[in-house]
């Protein structure tokens, strides 16, 4: 018997979604992805105090997105999805951030 299907984000697991051309992906500040990020982006307290105060950078954005992305495609890039996020704009993006950054602080 197979696992079920992984499908929309989990708002419990602080989960986010994010759409990237025509497809949504779901971001998941996993034990792991955020391991990944810290070790990309540095501490992840002084990021969300960064983005607290207005100076999270458009790069440190896409790549806390990349790193949380859940099981990402080989078919994604990560210049797809910066450029996802600059097409849709920051409003767009802001709540997937929002949730990922309150995660981060508060934990699950």
């Amino acid at each position: 018997m197979s696992a079920p299907a992984k499908t929309g984000a989990n708002a419990l697991r602080g989960e986010a979604e994010l759409r990237v051309g025509g497809s949504v992906h779901v971001l998941r500040p996993s034990f792991a992805a955020l391991v990944a990020a810290e070790a990309e982006l540095g501490p992840l307290f002084a990021l969300v105090e960064r983005a607290a105060d207005g100076r999270l950078a458009l790069g440190e954005l896409a790549a806390l997105f990349w790193h949380c992305v859940r099981d990402r495609p080989e078919a994604l890039t990560r210049d797809a999805l910066g450029e996802a996020i600059v097409q849709q704009g920051l409003a767009a993006a802001t709540p997937a951030l929002r949730l990922l950054l309150g995660q981060i602080l508060q934990g699950r």
